[in-house]
């Protein structure tokens, strides 16, 4: 999971993918954080992306470097717990500091999401895909 942060990390830019509807819905991101050994994402929840993932939850990114892209599918999904979402959200708003700017912690807007039951293809037109589980 470590690897697949990283590289969203370098790209700086990834491509979020969610459904609504029978419509594919695709946009920038450009958070990628490790916290309590589960990869989030954030956003807001007063944005489509949020209602998209609460009415389904199967998402994938999209990145690339250097010659090298990733595709990550799975579920994104919010901790179980109130408790726990603030927590993340403490953690992606301390390793984001510029998002202070439009959220905060318990704020009603800020919603971070992890990947469950994830799959991570790093590929390249030179050598054989690496695949991560997490």
């Amino acid at each position: 999971m470590e690897r697949v942060c990283e590289f969203l990390k370098k790209a700086g830019t990834y491509y979020l993918a969610t459904v609504e509807g029978d419509q594919p819905r695709v946009r920038p991101f450009g958070t990628a954080h490790i916290y309590n050994g589960k990869l989030y994402i954030q956003t807001g929840n007063s944005k489509p992306v949020a209602k998209q993932l609460k009415a389904n939850p199967k998402a994938e990114i999209c990145a690339f470097v250097g010659g090298e892209w990733i595709r990550i599918a799975g579920e994104l999904v919010e901790d179980d717990t109130e408790e726990e979402r603030l927590k993340a959200q403490t953690s992606m708003l301390e390793a984001y500091p510029s998002l202070g700017n439009m959220y905060k912690v318990g704020d009603g807007n800020t919603a971070v999401y992890y990947f469950k039951n994830a799959t991570a293809t790093i590929s390249s037109f030179t050598k054989a895909p690496e695949v991560i589980e997490f």
